[in-house]
């Protein structure tokens, strides 16, 4: 499924892309490759499911968001989809899934994280989704963060 090559790209880059205005360039004159194949290579990755996205993997705290919150929700499972994309639509919420609920003690299906400057910040972005999901809201909780634990993607090992 992969070749040396691919791995070499994956290698190269679970530390991240370099940080330079043209970091697919950096990363192909490290590896002896052009641009072109190194971005055809990762997209070819992509298709395949071997690498689920690339993105940005922001330090909230180092950015003043000092109020990051874990949302559950319990929603309708019939209306999750719709209702999940709602509030992975708002421009607080920096990621949002459907997850199994965990009977009885866990009701939730519907997590949102939102970041706040300020607990109130954080506070109003909770009653904008609570406002959002209405009646479908049949409960929900905060699990507010205290520290980070983790900022990396999977890392393959040799």
């Amino acid at each position: 499924m992969l070749d040396a090559t691919d791995r070499a790209i994956i290698d190269a880059t679970q530390a991240g892309l370099p940080l330079t205005p043209e970091p697919y360039q950096a990363l192909a004159e490290a590896l002896n490759l052009s641009a072109d194949e190194v971005m055809q290579r990762i997209k070819s990755m992509q298709r395949r499911g071997v690498i689920r996205r690339i993105a940005a993997v922001p330090n909230h705290y180092k950015l003043g968001y000092r109020y990051n919150g874990m949302t559950v929700w319990d929603v309708p499972d019939e209306q999750i989809d719709v209702l999940g994309a709602r509030v992975g639509q708002l421009d607080f919420v920096s990621h949002c899934y459907h997850r199994p609920r965990h009977l009885p003690e866990w009701p939730y299906n519907l997590f949102a994280m939102v970041h706040g400057k300020t607990r109130e910040q954080a506070d109003l972005q909770i009653e904008q989704i609570a406002r959002l999901l209405g009646d479908a809201n049949r409960g929900h909780c905060v699990l507010f963060s205290t520290r980070i634990l983790k900022k990396t993607g999977f890392r393959r090992s040799a």
